[in-house]
Protein backbone atom coordinates (compact mmCIF):
# COMPACT_ATOMS: atom_id res chain seq x y z
CA UNK A 1 0.00 0.00 0.00
CA UNK A 2 2.84 2.42 0.76
CA UNK A 3 4.37 1.87 -2.66
CA UNK A 4 1.08 2.82 -4.28
CA UNK A 5 0.82 5.99 -2.22
CA UNK A 6 4.44 6.87 -2.79
CA UNK A 7 4.08 6.26 -6.50
CA UNK A 8 1.05 8.56 -6.39
CA UNK A 9 3.24 11.10 -4.62
CA UNK A 10 5.97 10.57 -7.20
CA UNK A 11 3.39 11.04 -9.97
CA UNK A 12 2.23 14.30 -8.39
CA UNK A 13 5.83 15.44 -8.10
CA UNK A 14 6.47 14.61 -11.75
CA UNK A 15 3.35 16.50 -12.80
CA UNK A 16 4.45 19.55 -10.79
CA UNK A 17 7.95 19.40 -12.25
CA UNK A 18 6.49 19.03 -15.74
CA UNK A 19 4.21 21.99 -15.15
CA UNK A 20 7.18 24.06 -14.01
CA UNK A 21 9.16 23.04 -17.08
CA UNK A 22 6.21 23.73 -19.41
CA UNK A 23 5.50 27.06 -17.77
CA UNK A 24 9.15 27.97 -18.04
CA UNK A 25 9.15 27.32 -21.79
CA UNK A 26 5.95 29.24 -22.33
CA UNK A 27 7.86 32.52 -22.21
CA UNK A 28 6.94 35.73 -20.54
CA UNK A 29 3.17 35.81 -20.57
CA UNK A 30 0.98 38.34 -18.83
CA UNK A 31 0.07 37.92 -15.20
CA UNK A 32 -3.06 35.93 -14.50
CA UNK A 33 -6.48 37.29 -13.71
CA UNK A 34 -6.81 38.38 -10.08
CA UNK A 35 -10.51 37.44 -9.95
CA UNK A 36 -9.69 33.90 -11.09
CA UNK A 37 -6.94 33.71 -8.48
CA UNK A 38 -9.23 34.91 -5.69
CA UNK A 39 -11.97 32.49 -6.82
CA UNK A 40 -9.53 29.57 -6.76
CA UNK A 41 -8.40 30.49 -3.23
CA UNK A 42 -12.01 30.73 -2.04
CA UNK A 43 -12.85 27.43 -3.71
CA UNK A 44 -9.81 25.77 -2.10
CA UNK A 45 -10.85 27.01 1.34
CA UNK A 46 -14.43 25.82 0.89
CA UNK A 47 -13.26 22.40 -0.31
CA UNK A 48 -10.82 22.20 2.61
CA UNK A 49 -13.56 23.00 5.12
CA UNK A 50 -15.78 20.31 3.60
CA UNK A 51 -12.97 17.76 3.45
CA UNK A 52 -11.90 18.52 7.02
CA UNK A 53 -15.47 18.05 8.29
CA UNK A 54 -15.51 14.65 6.60
CA UNK A 55 -12.40 13.79 8.61
CA UNK A 56 -14.22 14.42 11.89
CA UNK A 57 -15.90 11.02 11.67
CA UNK A 58 -12.49 9.32 11.75
CA UNK A 59 -10.14 8.87 14.66
CA UNK A 60 -6.48 8.29 15.34
CA UNK A 61 -4.00 8.23 12.51
CA UNK A 62 -6.77 7.79 9.92
CA UNK A 63 -8.04 11.23 10.94
CA UNK A 64 -4.52 12.67 10.83
CA UNK A 65 -4.03 11.31 7.31
CA UNK A 66 -7.41 12.66 6.22
CA UNK A 67 -6.62 16.15 7.55
CA UNK A 68 -3.15 16.11 5.98
CA UNK A 69 -4.69 15.11 2.62
CA UNK A 70 -7.25 17.92 2.91
CA UNK A 71 -4.47 20.41 3.65
CA UNK A 72 -2.36 19.10 0.76
CA UNK A 73 -5.31 19.41 -1.62
CA UNK A 74 -5.92 23.00 -0.49
CA UNK A 75 -2.21 23.84 -0.79
CA UNK A 76 -2.07 22.36 -4.29
CA UNK A 77 -5.02 24.44 -5.52
CA UNK A 78 -3.84 27.64 -3.84
CA UNK A 79 -0.24 27.32 -4.99
CA UNK A 80 -1.19 26.48 -8.58
CA UNK A 81 -3.56 29.46 -8.62
CA UNK A 82 -0.88 31.77 -7.22
CA UNK A 83 1.65 30.41 -9.71
CA UNK A 84 -0.73 31.09 -12.61
CA UNK A 85 -1.57 34.54 -11.26
CA UNK A 86 2.01 35.70 -10.68
CA UNK A 87 3.46 33.76 -13.64
CA UNK A 88 7.09 34.12 -12.54
CA UNK A 89 9.87 31.56 -12.14
CA UNK A 90 10.00 32.38 -8.43
CA UNK A 91 6.25 31.71 -8.06
CA UNK A 92 6.60 28.41 -9.93
CA UNK A 93 9.49 27.32 -7.70
CA UNK A 94 7.58 28.36 -4.58
CA UNK A 95 4.51 26.39 -5.70
CA UNK A 96 6.53 23.24 -6.29
CA UNK A 97 8.21 23.64 -2.90
CA UNK A 98 4.94 24.11 -1.01
CA UNK A 99 3.20 21.26 -2.83
CA UNK A 100 6.14 18.92 -2.23
CA UNK A 101 6.12 19.87 1.46
CA UNK A 102 2.36 19.21 1.72
CA UNK A 103 2.69 15.85 -0.05
CA UNK A 104 5.57 14.99 2.28
CA UNK A 105 3.38 15.67 5.31
CA UNK A 106 0.71 13.31 3.95
CA UNK A 107 3.29 10.62 3.29
CA UNK A 108 4.73 10.99 6.81
CA UNK A 109 1.26 10.58 8.31
CA UNK A 110 0.80 7.41 6.27
CA UNK A 111 4.09 6.13 7.68
CA UNK A 112 2.76 6.48 11.22
CA UNK A 113 0.70 3.32 10.66
CA UNK A 114 3.93 1.37 10.39
CA UNK A 115 6.50 0.37 12.98
CA UNK A 116 10.20 -0.34 13.17
CA UNK A 117 12.22 -0.59 9.98
CA UNK A 118 9.10 -0.45 7.79
CA UNK A 119 8.31 2.98 9.26
CA UNK A 120 11.92 4.16 8.86
CA UNK A 121 11.95 3.09 5.22
CA UNK A 122 8.58 4.71 4.62
CA UNK A 123 9.76 8.03 6.08
CA UNK A 124 13.00 7.90 4.05
CA UNK A 125 11.01 7.21 0.86
CA UNK A 126 8.71 10.14 1.60
CA UNK A 127 11.66 12.45 2.25
CA UNK A 128 13.40 11.24 -0.93
CA UNK A 129 10.28 12.00 -2.99
CA UNK A 130 10.20 15.52 -1.55
CA UNK A 131 13.89 16.08 -2.22
CA UNK A 132 13.47 14.81 -5.79
CA UNK A 133 10.64 17.28 -6.39
CA UNK A 134 12.73 20.15 -5.06
CA UNK A 135 15.74 19.07 -7.13
CA UNK A 136 13.56 18.86 -10.26
CA UNK A 137 12.22 22.35 -9.59
CA UNK A 138 15.74 23.70 -9.13
CA UNK A 139 16.93 22.01 -12.33
CA UNK A 140 13.92 23.31 -14.22
CA UNK A 141 14.61 26.83 -13.00
CA UNK A 142 18.23 26.56 -14.17
CA UNK A 143 17.12 25.15 -17.54
CA UNK A 144 14.61 27.97 -17.97
CA UNK A 145 17.29 30.52 -17.16
CA UNK A 146 19.70 28.88 -19.62
CA UNK A 147 17.02 28.88 -22.36
CA UNK A 148 16.31 32.56 -21.75
CA UNK A 149 20.02 33.35 -21.90
CA UNK A 150 20.33 31.37 -25.15
CA UNK A 151 17.42 33.31 -26.67
CA UNK A 152 19.14 36.58 -25.72
CA UNK A 153 22.45 35.40 -27.22
CA UNK A 154 20.72 34.37 -30.47
CA UNK A 155 18.90 37.71 -30.67
CA UNK A 156 22.19 39.57 -30.16
CA UNK A 157 23.87 37.52 -32.88
CA UNK A 158 20.99 38.14 -35.30
CA UNK A 159 21.11 41.87 -34.54
CA UNK A 160 24.83 42.00 -35.27
CA UNK A 161 24.23 40.33 -38.65
CA UNK A 162 21.40 42.75 -39.49
CA UNK A 163 23.51 45.75 -38.41
CA UNK A 164 26.40 44.54 -40.55
CA UNK A 165 24.09 44.29 -43.56
CA UNK A 166 23.05 47.90 -42.95
CA UNK A 167 26.71 48.99 -43.24
CA UNK A 168 26.50 48.32 -47.00
CA UNK A 169 23.93 51.12 -47.30
CA UNK A 170 24.33 54.88 -46.99
CA UNK A 171 22.31 57.90 -45.86
CA UNK A 172 18.60 57.55 -45.10
CA UNK A 173 18.53 53.94 -46.29
CA UNK A 174 21.21 53.01 -43.76
CA UNK A 175 19.47 54.94 -40.96
CA UNK A 176 16.18 53.24 -41.80
CA UNK A 177 17.88 49.82 -41.94
CA UNK A 178 19.56 50.33 -38.54
CA UNK A 179 16.31 51.59 -36.98
CA UNK A 180 14.45 48.58 -38.38
CA UNK A 181 17.12 46.18 -37.05
CA UNK A 182 17.04 47.78 -33.61
CA UNK A 183 13.26 47.59 -33.53
CA UNK A 184 13.19 43.99 -34.73
CA UNK A 185 15.75 42.76 -32.20
CA UNK A 186 14.73 44.90 -29.22
CA UNK A 187 17.75 47.18 -29.12
CA UNK A 188 17.58 50.80 -28.09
Amino acid sequence: MTTFKLSSLARAVAICAGAVMFAGTAGAADKGDKATYEQAKASAKAAYDTDKKACDSLSGNAKDICVAEAKAKKTRVEENAEEAYKNTPKAREHAVHEIAEADYEVAKERCDDKAGNDKDVCVKEAKAAKEKALADAKASKKATSARAEAVDDKRDADYKVAAEKCDALAGDAKDSCVANAKSRFGKS
